[in-house]
């Protein structure tokens, strides 16, 4: 009676490496879809308040407001209010250097995701050939003949690995465009807050209500 392939157990060394990239691929994006989603703040519900604050006379509220709220947005809207004194081009230029050192944090593992999915396929490629140069020694020795069970189970790894590592490569492909998707998202709420609150400040905001913060 056969015996049947049994994964990972049957499938030879490489897809226990695969098996570590795998689970290192879905900590990182399991990581950092929470870490995005909690940075995606709506722009413009939070300029709304900032705005309120600005209105009222509150700009001390108006900067405890940035801090108390999670995320880059507001990072980025406390920098430029921090030069509302300065004029346009120093807010711009506060807004610009505070979202520049976002991008690093946002953008932060991304890499490794997307260099574990070009190697997945490469690892699956050896442990195929690996795989095959086992059957193909065991042939040249004559010590398969007795057995077809033996010459399955190698073709069965192969196959395995091979596609073991292909599905790798697609899961880590797939959440690379979702994360850098969501990074999009973020710098697009992180420019539109930081134009609209220096629109506000510069051109709408009473002049009676500009004073320093």
């Amino acid at each position: 009676m056969s015996r049947a392939f049994s994964f990972p157990f049957d499938a030879g060394p490489f897809v226990w490496l695969l098996l570590i990239l795998a689970f290192l691929a879905l900590v990182f994006v399991v990581e950092r879809a929470m870490f995005l989603h909690r940075g995606l703040v709506l722009s413009s519900d939070f300029i709304e308040g900032v705005r309120n604050n600005l209105r009222a006379g509150r700009p001390l509220e108006a900067l405890a407001a940035c801090e108390e709220s999670p995320g880059p947005v507001p990072r980025v809207v406390k920098a430029a209010l921090l030069r509302a004194a300065n004029g346009d081009v120093a807010m711009r230029d506060a807004a610009t250097e505070a979202a520049l050192l976002e991008l690093p944090v946002l953008e932060r593992r991304l890499g490794t995701i997307s260099a574990i999915g070009r190697i997945a396929p490469l690892l699956g490629l050896a442990g195929a050939v690996f795989s095959g140069f086992h059957l193909a020694t065991a042939l040249r020795d004559g010590s398969v003949y007795a057995s077809a069970d033996f010459l399955l189970l190698d073709v069965q790894a192969a196959l395995a690995t091979a596609g073991f590592s292909l599905v790798i490569a697609a899961a880590c492909s797939l959440s690379h465009h979702f994360l850098v998707g969501r990074v999009r998202s973020i710098v697009m709420e992180m420019e539109i807050a930081a134009h609209a609150i220096i629109t506000f400040v510069r051109h709408e905001l009473p002049a009676d209500k500009t004073k320093p913060i």
